[in-house]
């Protein structure tokens, strides 16, 4: 059988022997915007290696933005129950090993993937360097929070994690959400029956953050609502969740009259599938930093991203240019001295508007259909 080497420059000597086919299992549980970036190494080994099975173990709650990824032959799911149920586990850990991986490639780096690379029984087992990791994994690299490419160190790292293999190109830098015709007409229809001007154009707005921690305050969020609507008289679709509703409607008393009239307060997406579809309707996604920003990316629609304070905007700010299809804000870009020592809730109250709002107008200036007369 001819096999094939692969070698790395990290502190492993080498990654092993691999079968001129291999079968790979890439691991990524967590959020979504995690996932669709470790996406990017399915698709880099399959294009790469196209006669090798790849398969990708993430969350259930998570499968929707990978769903008709024609890089990923299967889709592993790790159940909730597994967390807490160890008997179930250990039966899925068994399951693991009985699938003979020849390649397990790590993204996430906790104790739960500690284990399943484990019991994989693969040769060839790569994660992040940490005090442990050598004793579990063949290969291991150091992740950096610094960009050097320009793409983010989120998906520097990730690629990071197969430079090693031989003769590996890096073909792709971009997540990609792959929707289907059928998903795209439902959308189009839904949104068509709404009683709208059609000439306007959608944005959708990432309104609420995954925590409180990573919430824009909605006081200053109505300010920014107030702006979009004044310069682009756009229609807004409001992303949240029904548990989220409250808040929501303190968002929505806090806008003006006018911004109002312009909000879709109960538009909901029955599912993840639809919201997708018609976030690809929409001209942008503007909001707090998140999945929903993520998604947008990958399914190439322009964003403007506000940053938790609480996190490293060089991580995510993923695709910025002098083109402005993609632009981000944090407060370390406006006080660096007090993003270093002040609490965040703090550090949220002098985030004001009027520090970002000159950046937000350049952008809605080049990606929608504007009231130019405004500017």
């Amino acid at each position: 059988m001819k096999r094939t080497r692969i070698d790395s420059e990290s502190k492993s000597s080498s990654l092993g022997w691999v079968r001129e086919a291999p079968k790979i299992l890439v691991i990524q549980q967590k959020m979504i915007g995690d996932v669709l970036v470790s996406s990017l190494i399915c698709e880099n080994l399959k294009r790469n290696y196209p006669n090798s099975e790849v398969h990708y173990l993430i969350n259930r709650f998570t499968i929707p933005v990978v769903e008709n990824n024609p890089y990923i032959d299967e889709i592993i799911v790790f159940e909730d129950l597994y967390r807490s149920n160890k008997i179930e586990f250990f039966k899925f850990l068994k399951d693991i090993k009985k699938s003979n991986y020849d390649v397990v490639i790590d993204a996430y780096g906790k104790l739960e993937s500690n284990l399943i690379t484990s019991s994989s029984g693969a040769k060839t087992k790569i994660s992040w360097e940490k005090s442990y990791t050598k004793f579990i994994y063949s290969t291991t690299v150091k992740p950096s929070n610094i960009s050097n490419d320009g793409y983010g160190s989120a998906i520097e790292n990730r690629i990071n994690l197969i430079k090693g293999f031989r003769d590996l190109k890096i073909l792709s830098y971009q997540p990609k959400i792959y929707l289907t015709e059928n998903e795209l007409i439902i959308a189009e229809k839904k949104i068509n029956e709404l009683d709208i001007d059609k000439r306007l154009p959608l944005v959708m707005i990432s309104a609420l953050g995954s925590h409180v921690n990573k919430t824009y305050p909605i006081s200053y969020m109505a300010e920014v609502l107030d702006f979009i609507v004044l310069k682009t008289s756009a229609i807004l679709f409001l992303n949240y969740i029904p548990s989220q509703k409250k808040e929501i409607e303190k968002l929505y008393n806090l806008c003006q009259e006018k911004t109002k009239k312009h909000i879709q307060l109960n538009f909901y997406s029955e599912n993840l599938r639809e919201f997708l579809a018609i976030l690809k309707s929409c001209k942008a996604i503007i909001g707090n930093e998140g999945g929903s920003i993520n998604m947008g990316k990958a399914l190439n629609i322009p964003t403007f991203s506000i940053f938790s304070p609480q996190i490293k905007k060089e991580g995510w700010n993923s695709f910025e240019d002098e083109n402005l299809e993609h632009s981000s804000t944090h407060i370390d870009d406006y006080r660096p001295e007090k993003a270093k020592n002040d609490p965040l809730n703090e550090l949220y109250k002098e985030f004001k508007p009027r520090l970002f709002l000159q950046q937000l107008k350049l952008f809605l200036f080049k990606n929608i259909n504007l009231n130019r007369k405004e500017f």
